[in-house]
């Protein structure tokens, strides 16, 4: 008996945990169609200005009047890696993934001698504490925002920039996840300060065509520079939330099905458990009734 009912409670159980299971996967395949039509939205534009400020910095001569988000600092001693996570788990490899990615460039810059310093940005980043415990430069707080916008990237992107021109850095490098498919999210790094250049291919390309600036070149790039920091940023939290909740459906729909299968086998014990109790009690009962005789 004390079998069937704790049999009876894990069914209860994994039925209870099924239906909240059931109830997340539906909320996040709500939530990602939204976030999904915001990352793809955000990308056109993203990916022209960081073309535009490639093919600039390409063409204009770096000298001590250059932006140093453009010229950069002379060295690529100190690298900061800005990782970019959620603030839940319950998302798959979401998070993971993207610190997985961000702890193995750390470990190949630091193999070539370099400094690896790392500016959270999302809770499930501060698991990178337990692996670099004295190389957090900055923990940024985003728990207070409910829905994401231009200026919860600009916040972070001026304070990068502000640790950038005050010499805490020479190169900074983000990691986030690209969204692809609700069944795929590839984590991705990138260089956005100073501004990477274009590949050789690329700069052949770009050079063929005749361009006027007006006023020039530096002056565009003093403006726009800080801008496109911005802007990736903003590009790498719309990535990262259709991505979030792509992976949480996925892993909720896994996780229901799982528990659905966990439920027939706890219903086939039980229902064994019970043949075997119900047999015991006739065998009982008719060996009593011969006993009697």
């Amino acid at each position: 008996m004390a079998s069937l009912k704790a049999l009876k409670v894990r069914i209860g159980s994994v039925k209870s945990t099924q239906k909240i299971t059931k109830a997340m996967k539906m909320v996040a395949a709500a939530k990602l169609r939204r976030a999904q039509e915001a990352a793809v939205a955000g990308r056109p534009y993203a990916e022209r200005l960081e073309a535009v400020m490639a093919s600039l910095a390409s063409k204009v001569g770096v000298s001590e009047g250059s932006p140093k988000l453009l010229a950069g600092t002379g060295s690529d001693q100190v690298h900061l890696l800005i990782v970019a996570t959620s603030e839940r788990g319950l998302a798959g490899a979401f998070n993971s993934n993207i610190v997985r990615a961000a702890r193995k460039k750390a470990q190949e810059l630091e193999a070539a001698g370099k400094t690896v310093k790392f500016y959270i940005a999302g809770k499930k980043g501060r698991v990178l504490r337990r692996f670099f415990p004295t190389q957090i430069a900055h923990d940024h707080e985003m728990s207070q925002i409910k829905k994401l916008a231009f200026s919860d990237a600009r916040e972070i992107a001026d304070d990068v920039a502000a640790r950038f021109e005050a010499g805490e850095f020479d190169i900074a490098h983000l990691f986030y996840a690209r969204f692809q498919s609700a069944l795929v999210q590839e984590a991705t790094g990138r260089q956005i300060i100073p501004v990477a250049l274009p590949a050789a291919s690329a700069t052949a390309t770009a050079s063929d065509a005749a361009v006027i600036y007006e006023p020039d070149e530096e002056s565009i790039l003093a403006d726009l520079l800080p801008r496109n920091i911005a802007i990736q940023i903003f590009r790498a939290l719309l990535e990262n939330a259709a991505s979030e909740q792509g992976s949480r459906m996925t892993a909720m729909d896994n996780a229901t099905r799982n528990a659905g299968d966990m439920i027939k086998r706890l219903s086939i014990q039980y229902n064994r458990a019970r043949q075997a109790a119900i047999t015991t009690e006739l065998v009982e009962i008719i060996s009593g009734a011969e006993a009697l005789k």
